[in-house]
């Protein structure tokens, strides 16, 4: 089989080292050898069609696929010092440094206070002053607070779509991680909770280490600073995204975001 041609950018820092990934889901290879640095404070973009490895890739960030019978992993992924893969790490601890916002909001049925402090009662905190701390600085934080501030022992279920996912990532980003994932944040809402959403992921840069699975070639290029094309589990091109969406290096790249297959 010949290999694929491939363009791959070196991040400088990463908070992310990915060197040599393979993941097999039973005999099926999903994840072909990924090599790749995520870039510390900003927003990483994962494209490419459908069953591409993208969200599979996403997964292996946090070990979410350890939820997964069959699954077996080669090759490392270091976020900073420490190897995520070692089968000794405490992956609670990974979780808490590594949140994630699933494609489908996903608030628990609970109040909106009790959602967003979940995280940090599990961590042990129970004084009441931090805890409401830590609610207002995370709505603020996921643009949620203006809205969410009189009804705060209300369920969580009676926000809109748009404000649950952002409830879920003020979710995320109250247990103070470094690298937040997002698996699609978008594709349930409609166009004006997308807008917000996005305009949340360029205000949460500053603060945090940011990866997103998006079918949306737009949104990737309105979004994000680096983007990473997949396919069929193979890393095709990485780069700067603006260099990615107007000078690929790869034809295949360029085919795939001028929509010639995909």
């Amino acid at each position: 089989m010949t290999k694929r041609e491939t363009a791959i950018c070196t991040v400088d820092d990463p908070v992310i080292r990915v060197d040599g990934l393979r993941l097999f889901y039973g005999e099926s290879e999903a994840l072909k050898g990924i090599t790749m640095g995520i870039p510390r404070k900003q927003v990483t973009a994962l494209i490419g069609p459908s069953g591409c490895g993208k969200s599979t890739l996403l997964r292996c960030f946090n070990r979410m696929n350890d939820l997964v019978d069959g699954v077996r992993i080669t090759g490392g992924i270091r976020i900073d010092a420490d190897e995520i893969t070692d089968p000794a790490l405490d992956v609670i601890e990974l979780r808490r440094r590594v949140g994630m916002v699933f494609q489908k909001s996903n608030p628990f049925p609970k109040s909106i206070y009790e959602n967003v402090v979940y995280g940090l009662r599990i961590a042990g905190v129970s004084k009441r002053t931090a805890l409401d701390e830590a609610v207002e600085k995370s709505l603020r934080g996921a643009g949620l607070w203006e809205e969410a501030k009189d009804r705060l022992h209300e369920s969580a279920l009676g926000l809109s779509g748009g404000q649950m996912q952002r409830l879920c990532i003020a979710r995320a980003i109250a247990v103070n991680p470094e690298v937040i994932l997002m698996d699609e944040p978008c594709s349930a809402l409609d166009p004006r909770s997308t807008a917000r959403v996005e305009e949340l992921i360029g205000e949460l840069r500053k603060d945090y280490s940011i990866v997103i699975v998006t079918h949306n070639m737009q949104q990737a290029s309105r979004v994000s600073d680096y983007t990473a094309f997949l396919y069929v589990g193979e890393l095709v091109e990485y780069a700067p995204t603006t260099e990615l969406f107007t000078a690929p290096l790869v034809k295949q790249t360029e085919d795939y975001i001028t929509g010639r297959f995909g």
